[in-house]
């Protein structure tokens, strides 16, 4: 039975008209490698919105039940790739999404723990990206914006449901600051890592 994995990036967001981590969700849905044959890649781009999130992501996990999931997001003011360890129950007033909304809570699980950690290999998954040739780190600290969320929502989901069993987020930076060619070689290692984690998981 084959592999699913979901690839997710979002849309363009306030002081970012361009977002390269929904494009790089698409693109590396569509690669074709022998080591990804027996895997069904799902790419989905979320509007930078706080009610997209959530939405779209119970639909897309009911749908296709992952074995793992790897999302991607924009950190404009980084130069290099960070694999996030774990996202913190915390939304912030300060920064409004898409729609110019702000989150109407700043706990986004009034009775859930303060931290969910991250189910993937995190320090394979630098040593992939930066044997592809891109700077990576580990990060403690997703934000308090819509990517936080986003990871906080699929950890809960997979406390919840068991599924998807492996789950990873990735900053990535402004366009100018990283080639487009060098994240897909990154983003593909970081597959890699992710897909065998699954495959140990079974």
């Amino acid at each position: 039975m084959p592999l699913t994995l979901v690839i997710t990036g979002f849309g363009p967001f306030p002081g970012a008209p361009e977002n390269p981590s929904g494009v790089l969700a698409q693109w590396l849905a569509r690669r074709r490698r022998p080591a990804f044959a027996d895997v069904r890649l799902i790419a989905h781009v979320f509007p930078t919105t706080y009610a997209a999130v959530e939405r779209e992501l119970p639909a897309l996990l009911a749908k296709h039940r992952p074995d793992a999931i790897l999302m991607f997001g924009l950190a404009p003011r980084a130069r290099h790739l960070r694999i996030e360890t774990r996202a913190r129950n915390r939304a912030s007033a300060l920064f409004p999404d898409a729609e110019r909304r702000k989150p109407s809570v700043l706990r986004l699980a009034a009775k859930g723990p303060d931290v969910l950690p991250v189910r993937a290999p995190v320090s394979r998954l630098v040593q992939a990206a930066r044997a592809a040739g891109t700077r990576a780190s580990l990060s403690h600290d997703a934000g308090r914006y819509l990517c936080n969320a986003l990871l906080w929502r699929v950890l809960e989901s997979e406390t919840r449901a068991g599924r998807p069993r492996v789950t990873a987020f990735v900053h990535i930076p402004r366009a100018q600051r990283l080639c487009f060619a060098k994240l897909v070689r990154a983003g593909e290692a970081i597959m890699g890592e992710i897909l065998a984690a699954a495959r140990r998981s079974r």
